[in-house]
């Protein structure tokens, strides 16, 4: 009879391994490092909450040695990380198209404030107008936050996006991945929310970066928010910092 009991117990313990979910792998230790930067300004650690930066990191597949473009970099809150996670081998170099600096100039004296210091040596800024962008080398990875709608708008002076597209692909080594993190504007409405709402269909950025070449590779939903309607534009209170937000990753054959 204890024999038995025991093959039963067996079984079932067998069973539970069998069926019990599989187990969450942490982070890399260098994306842990990044966020707590203790050069990081309070600011950017201000945005954390909304930002999710240990799970967006983590789906972007940046590592140490990699060489970065941070495209439209704002004020550098993904600069800074992004130099970090690369580490003393890698290289981010922060591309501002013309057109953006002229109408954000504040952007690039905060990114320009800590590029090529101590703290960040590695990090490079680049001005060059959206027609003509060039990297000074092949590149692993292009990553874009909050801002591949405005490539769309008239201050930008609405580039051929086949022709922008295509110098991104351009940009990258053979593998190399191109990132978009941006605000969802509703199902159906393409483009044409990119300048009053600063909203851009997820559909047509799939649509205009496959159409260049690229193979999409998957998405994140860290930054989803059903709640939110599409209805608004970014900067209304009710929804600021916690809109809709799509990431998706693209990658070169």
């Amino acid at each position: 009879m204890k024999h038995v009991s025991l093959i039963v117990l067996s079984a079932l313990l067998a069973a539970t391994v069998a069926t019990a979910a599989p187990p969450t792998h942490p982070l890399p230790s260098f994306v842990g490092l990044a966020i707590a930067d203790k050069n990081r300004p309070e600011d950017d650690r201000a945005l954390d909450d909304q930002r999710h930066p240990a799970a967006v990191l983590g789906f972007t597949g940046i590592k140490p040695g990699d060489v970065v473009v941070d495209l439209m970099p704002g004020r550098g809150y993904y600069t800074r990380l992004f130099s970090r996670m690369v580490g003393p081998k890698g290289q981010v170099y922060a591309l501002q198209p013309t057109e953006m600096d002229k109408k954000a100039p504040k952007g690039l004296i905060s990114v320009r404030s800590f590029a090529g210091t101590e703290a960040y040596p590695n990090v490079t800024v680049l001005v060059e107008p959206d027609t003509a962008l060039k990297l000074p080398e092949p590149v692993d990875v292009i990553w874009t936050s909050q801002n591949y709608h405005d490539l769309h708008d008239p201050f930008m002076g609405k580039p051929d996006m086949a022709t922008l597209d295509k110098q991104l692909f351009d940009a990258l080594k053979p593998g190399g991945t191109l990132i978009v993190l941006d605000h969802a504007a509703a199902a159906g409405t393409g483009i044409s929310n990119t300048d009053d709402l600063h909203r851009i269909d997820p559909a047509a950025v799939k649509s205009e970066l496959t159409a260049a070449g690229f193979q999409f590779e998957g998405e994140s939903d860290v930054l989803r928010n059903p709640a939110d309607d599409h209805t608004k534009g970014i900067y209304d209170p009710s929804i600021k910092g916690h809109t809709d937000r799509f990431i998706y990753k693209f990658r070169k054959p």
